[in-house]
């Protein structure tokens, strides 16, 4: 069984070596960028964006696309952008 990549982000927040809040913090200062429907990539290796970036979107009616890794096998983070 083979995974199907995830979707192109719009933009894509190098939160690399930043700690909890601050790639949260980032994505909630920059999610305005994208257009309605769009995608952010949130790249971060703190464990925590793990549980943080679905957290959010959940509080911000926003929506998680899901994980897949960037280029350098860091975690990378989906959200799309509702309102």
């Amino acid at each position: 069984m083979s995974e199907q990549p995830l979707p192109e982000a719009a933009l894509e927040l190098d939160c690399r070596g930043m700690l909890c809040p601050a790639p949260i913090i980032e994505l909630a200062r920059r999610i305005g960028e994208v257009e309605v429907g769009g995608l952010v990539a949130v790249v971060a290796d703190d464990v925590a964006a793990r549980y943080d970036v679905p957290a959010w979107c959940r509080m911000k009616e926003q929506v998680y696309v899901g994980e897949d890794v960037a280029f350098d096998g860091v975690p990378r983070y989906l959200v799309r952008r509702v309102g």
